[in-house]
């Protein structure tokens, strides 16, 4: 993260007033910024100006419930880490959490040291993500300086084909090959075949994330 990005929010969603200033009392405490929410029709109502974090979320409330937030921040795209908090009755629906993608559940009464290392471990997945789709956003936006035939050797090198058979392939010289591949390294920013490569399956991290 930049000087320049604002800190990740954790935002709590709660229908217990109580509840909700208790946890944004400890969190602000231990350094995270908060932004609490009675509903999760509340958090949904911002979303346009939702800031990156994650999400701290009761599963039983009023309406939406935890798990239908999930599910509506996933249909909008969103990629916020969930963390769910359940009573003991509740677990089945954790474990419904969990295998939709929640980074965790919280089964109170929990410690408040073990609900900080488990926010810790949402924002890191957060931040995880970010990077990672920064990282693909540059990557696209090196290959998009490519040709249209510089792009057919680049994927005939990452295929693992040698320039004479990528020649035959594209019905050109060996050497004006070896001249495409001088240019698509140089536009690429790279300085061997395996980072040619790595920057390829970079740009395609998100998409294989979401498939």
């Amino acid at each position: 993260m930049t000087g320049t990005e604002p800190p990740p929010v954790v935002h709590v969603v709660d229908d217990d007033a109580a509840v909700r200033d208790s946890l944004a009392f400890l969190l602000q405490t231990a350094g995270h910024t908060v932004r609490t929410h009675a509903s999760a029709e509340a958090l949904l109502a911002v979303v346009p100006d939702l800031a990156p974090g994650c999400v701290l979320t009761d599963v039983r409330m009023p309406g939406l419930d935890g798990l239908g937030l999930q599910r509506r921040l996933a249909d909008l795209g969103l990629p916020l880490p969930v963390v769910v908090m359940t009573g003991h009755a509740d677990v089945p629906l954790a474990v419904q959490a969990m295998k939709a993608g929640a980074v965790d559940f919280l089964q109170k009464p929990f410690s408040e040291d073990h609900l900080l290392a488990v926010v810790r471990q949402a924002l890191a997945t957060q931040e995880r993500a970010r990077a990672t789709e920064m990282a693909a956003a540059q990557a696209a936006a090196r290959l998009a300086t490519l040709t249209p035939r510089e792009r057919e050797v680049l994927d005939e090198l990452v295929a693992g084909h040698p320039n004479k058979v990528i020649a035959q392939t594209l019905g050109a010289s060996p050497r004006t090959i070896e001249v495409h591949r001088a240019r698509v390294m140089e536009k690429l920013g790279v300085h061997s075949l395996p980072d040619m490569v790595r920057l390829v399956l970079t740009a395609a991290a998100p998409a294989s994330a979401a498939g």
